[in-house]
C-alpha cells in the first residue's frame, strides 16, 4: 500500500539530509516561530514541518503544484484530513503497548503479538475504508484520489474476510498440526505448519472418512520436560508462520508510519492557517515559474513569523521585481527593511514545499538554493575581528552555491568603514549577478547603493521604507532612489525627546 501524498512516485524521508545553511536559515528566517505555529506543542509536527520546508529546495513545479492540490483539499476537508492522521497515530501508538521484546527470539510469542496487532490493524483498516466510501468524492486532487483508490483496491470486503479467517485460524484454538520428517539419528527435520482439518464435513462424514494411522501419547502434567519438549517441537512447526506473520504487521506498521509523516505535514498547515485566519491575515496560492526565468512579484506580502508574534494585522507590501536579478533595499531606520527581507526568505521556503503564502498573491521563479547574509552582533568569543567573520561565512555561502539561487544580504560589510564596505559589498554583487544568482540587499552603505542606482540597470530594483514628512514609518516599501541620510535622528527624538 502506498501513500504518495507528498510526491507522486515516492515517500517523503524523514532521515534525509538538511541542507548545510539550515541553522543560519532557522536563525536569521527565526523559522523556530513557523515550525512551533505548525506543531502546536507536538514534536512529531514540528520534526516533519523542519524537514518539509527546509529540504524543499529540491522539489521541482509538479511537486509543487502537486502538494498544492492536495493541500487545497485539506483545507475544504479538514476534518475528515484529521481523523485520517489521528487513525495513523493511534495504530502506531496501539502497536507499540503490544510489543514484547523479552519473548520476541520465541516463535509463539512472536506469533502471538503479530495476531493481536494485526487484529488490531485491520481495525483500524476498516476506519480508513470508512472514510473512503464516505468522503472521497469530496476530494479532487490527484494525491487523494490516488490514495482513497488505492485504499477501496487493495481494502475490500474480500480482504478483509480472509484475513479474518486466517487470524482466526491462526489462533490455534483445537491445537496445531503439523507434519515433519525424520532425519540422521532419528531427529526432526522439515517441519510443517499444516491446515487443520475442514470442519465442513458432517459428524457422519468425520466418523466415517479415512483416518491417516496415528499414534498418540499424553505428557503428564508434572512432566515439565516434556513439556519443554512439545513447546519446542511446536515453535519448530510455527517459526515460518511467525515470521510471515511478523512481516506482514511490519508491512502495514510501515504504511500508517508513511501515512502520518505525510500527513503530518498538512495537518501543520492546517494549523498554521487557523492561526492566521483569525487575524484576518491574507494567505494565498502562489505560482511557482521555472528556475531560468526571473520573476518575483507580490501583493500584500508579509512576515508571517511577525504576524504569528503580534497581535494586531502586519502591514504587507506591494512588489514588482519581474525580471529584475538585484533588489536593494535602503532607508530609514526601523522602517520595516528587515521584516520585508525575512518575508521574502518565508515566502520563498513556503512556496516550494508546496504551502500557501502570507500574502494576497505572489508568483515567483523557483530556486535551487537560499542563503543568508545577516549581520551579527558582537560576539566576546570571536578570534577576528566583524569583517572576517562577515567575510568567512560569505565564503562559506560561495562553497556551497549554484546558479538560480537567491541570496539575502542584510546590513552586510558595514563592520568597516563606508567606502571599504561599498567595494567589499559591490564586488561580491557582481559576482553574484554574473553567475545568474538573485540577489536581495538591504544596506545603509550609501556608495553602495547609489553606485549601482547611477548604472541605470535594467535589472536591478531600488526599494525605499517609506517616511512621512513628520517621521512617521509606514512600514511600507516604496521604489526610489537610495537616500544618504537612514533618519538615525527620528530614532533619537522618539526616544529622548525634542528639545533635550
Amino acid at each position: 500500500m502506498k501513500v504518495f501524498l507528498m510526491y507522486k512516485d515516492h515517500n517523503f524521508d524523514l532521515q534525509q539530509e538538511l541542507p548545510s545553511n539550515e541553522q543560519v536559515l532557522t536563525q536569521d528566517l527565526e523559522l523556530n516561530t513557523l515550525f512551533n505555529a505548525m506543531a502546536r506543542g507536538d514534536e512529531f509536527l514540528f520534526k516533519v514541518a523542519k524537514k518539509a520546508i527546509l529540504s524543499c529546495l529540491n522539489n521541482d513545479l509538479d511537486t509543487i503544484l502537486y502538494r498544492q492540490d492536495i493541500l487545497r483539499d485539506c483545507l475544504r476537508n479538514s476534518s475528515i484530513v484529521r481523523a485520517i492522521y489521528y487513525i495513523a497515530v493511534e495504530s502506531i501508538e496501539s502497536e507499540k503497548k503490544n510489543y514484547l521484546s523479552i519473548f520476541s527470539r520465541y516463535p509463539a510469542a512472536i506469533l502471538y503479538r503479530s495476531v493481536e496487532v494485526l487484529q488490531m490493524f485491520v481495525g483500524m483498516l476498516k476506519k480508513l475504508r470508512t472514510i473512503a466510501d464516505e468522503h472521497a468524492d469530496k476530494f479532487e486532487s490527484e494525491g487523494f484520489t490516488a490514495f482513497f483508490a488505492m485504499l477501496n483496491e487493495e481494502l475490500d470486503d474480500e480482504y478483509f474476510a480472509g484475513v479474518q479467517n486466517h487470524l482466526r485460524e491462526l489462533k490455534f484454538r483445537d491445537g496445531v498440526l503439523i507434519s515433519a520428517e525424520l532425519g540422521k539419528g532419528n531427529k526432526g527435520i522439515n517441519y510443517i505448519l499444516r491446515k487443520p482439518r475442514d470442519k465442513k464435513q458432517s459428524w457422519m462424514e468425520r466418523i466415517f472418512a479415512p483416518k491417516p494411522p496415528v499414534y498418540t501419547f499424553y505428557i503428564s502434567e508434572r512432566d515439565e520436560s516434556g513439556a519443554r519438549a512439545l513447546s519446542e517441537l511446536k515453535d519448530r512447526g510455527i517459526n515460518l508462520v511467525a515470521n510471515a506473520l511478523a512481516q506482514s504487521t511490519d508491512h502495514i506498521l510501515s504504511f500508517f508510519n508513511v501515512l502520518r509523516t505525510e500527513l503530518a505535514f498538512y495537518v501543520g498547515c492546517l494549523n498554521l492557517h487557523e492561526q492566521l485566519a483569525p487575524k484576518g491575515e491574507p494567505m494565498s496560492f502562489p505560482l511557482p515559474l521555472p528556475p531560468g526565468e526571473r520573476r518575483h512579484s507580490f501583493n500584500g506580502l508579509y512576515d508571517v513569523c511577525l504576524a504569528l508574534s503580534l497581535e494586531q494585522r502586519i502591514v504587507g507590501n506591494d512588489v514588482n521585481a519581474d525580471n529584475k536579478d538585484l533588489v536593494i533595499i535602503t532607508g530609514a531606520n526601523q522602517g520595516g527593511k528587515s521584516t520585508f527581507l525575512r518575508s521574502i526568505g518565508l515566502a520563498q521556503l513556503m512556496m516550494q514545499c508546496g504551502m500557501f503564502i502570507p500574502a494576497e498573491s505572489f508568483r515567483a521563479n523557483v530556486c535551487d538554493g537560499l542563503f543568508t547574509h545577516y549581520k551579527r552582533e558582537e560576539d566576546a568569543t570571536m578570534k577576528s575581528g566583524k569583517l572576517d567573520e562577515e567575510l568567512s561565512r560569505m565564503s562559506d555561502i560561495v562553497d556551497h552555491i549554484t546558479s538560480n539561487s537567491i541570496v539575502l544580504f542584510n546590513e552586510s560589510f558595514a563592520a568597516t568603514n563606508e567606502r571599504e564596505g561599498s567595494e567589499i559589498a559591490r564586488q561580491i554583487v557582481c559576482a553574484l549577478l554574473e553567475k545568474r544568482i538573485k540577489v536581495f540587499f538591504v544596506t545603509h552603505l550609501y556608495e553602495f547603493a547609489h553606485g549601482f542606482y547611477d548604472k541605470k540597470m535594467a535589472n536591478a530594483l531600488f526599494l525605499r521604507a517609506e517616511r512621512q514628512a513628520d517621521g512617521t514609518r509606514t512600514f511600507k516599501l516604496i521604489a526610489g532612489e537610495p537616500l544618504q541620510t537612514s533618519y538615525g535622528e527620528d530614532l533619537y527624538n522618539s526616544i529622548f525627546g525634542k528639545g533635550n
